[in-house]
């Protein structure tokens, strides 16, 4: 590079004027080329996107002896592109054990918080569920699921009292995936042998839809919104907040943390559910778990985050250098 520059300092007459801009160019010049160099990233087509979100990057294999919970819907091409989903090959299909989870049943968990035309006609979520070692926590993977996120599942599962378990919930094609935690509890009674509170399976229900009411209607992360309900929840179980009032004090103060804007109607909707859920039996140390395995959660993403802003900081000085190079 330094030969080039020479040559140009004596085409030039020994001037350094547009030395500079010329420099700056073989600068962008390098940059672009350094960058195609690089293997370009490839990026999902928006049918793959809606396809798969791996959350967990949870595997389930025969040797977990899972339980498979099948929409009952679901066509014979329908069923074999889920099994795909969840890596079960059609040859090994009867080896697992199967539960078929009806339209009826998903109503008759759902009607209360989900316009019926929202839930349809035909049960198609499935879902694949293994117990996990103790302490392994919740792990969950979805995959055709456009409106329930991992975390949505995670908060739900933890308040009906499922604990240390991989869960992969599939649609044929993108599905709100509301109905698919029916199948999940259908398949967590059929691996553990002990039936779900109805009260706690409805306010888990309940739960999963505020959510995902909230995530909508607030402009913020959805990580954010079930980070923001998992931390109540654990409040809740520790016993630092009891009454209505100290709730929604602790709904305000949350909602600056994560910086979420709620309106009075999110507030509300917030507060019943967790009225609700203070009224109930549930499981409170699986509750606290999650809230913490959010925090540890959080703390990593924040980490990254300040990376990623270092790093963006580093080329918008360097851009700026090229653009006062150029202007000289």
């Amino acid at each position: 590079m330094c030969r080039e520059i020479h040559l140009f300092w004596i085409m030039n007459g020994g001037k350094m004027k547009g030395l500079k801009k010329y420099m700056a160019g073989i600068l962008v010049a390098g940059m672009v080329l350094g960058s195609a160099a690089v293997p370009a990233p490839v990026y999902a087509t928006e049918a793959e996107d809606a396809q798969e979100d791996n959350g967990d990057d949870v595997e389930i294999t025969l040797d977990d002896k899972p339980y498979l919970a099948l929409g009952a819907d679901l066509t014979a091409d329908q069923q074999h592109t889920v099994l795909s989903y969840m890596g079960i090959e059609a040859a090994d299909f009867d080896k697992y054990d199967v539960v078929y989870v009806s339209n009826a049943e998903e109503h008759q968990y759902l009607d209360s918080y989900v316009p019926k035309k929202q839930i349809g006609t035909k049960a198609l979520s499935s879902v694949l569920v293994s117990l996990a070692d103790s302490g392994n926590g919740l792990k969950v993977s979805t995959y055709n699921i456009n409106y329930c996120t991992a975390g949505m599942y995670k908060n739900a599962l933890a308040t009906a009292g499922v604990e240390d378990a991989n869960v992969i919930v599939a649609g044929p094609f993108p599905l709100s995936g509301t109905a698919a935690l029916v199948g999940t509890f259908e398949a967590y009674e059929k691996l553990t042998g002990k039936e779900l509170d109805e009260s706690v399976v409805d306010a888990a229900m309940d739960e999963l839809v505020t959510t995902g009411d909230l995530e909508q209607s607030i402009d913020g992360d959805s990580n954010d919104v079930e980070a923001m309900i998992a931390d109540l929840k654990g409040q809740i179980a520790s016993g630092k907040i009891k009454t209505p009032e100290e709730m929604e004090q602790a709904i305000e103060k949350l909602a600056d943390k994560y910086d979420l804007k709620l309106s009075d109607d999110d507030k509300q909707k917030l507060l019943g559910l967790m009225k609700k859920l203070q009224g109930l039996d549930l499981n409170w140390d699986s509750i606290k778990n999650q809230a913490s395995a959010w925090a540890s959660q959080l703390q990593n993403q924040l980490a990254d985050k300040n990376i990623g802003q270092k790093i963006a900081a580093f080329f918008e000085k360097l851009f700026d250098m090229i653009r006062s190079l150029f202007q000289k």
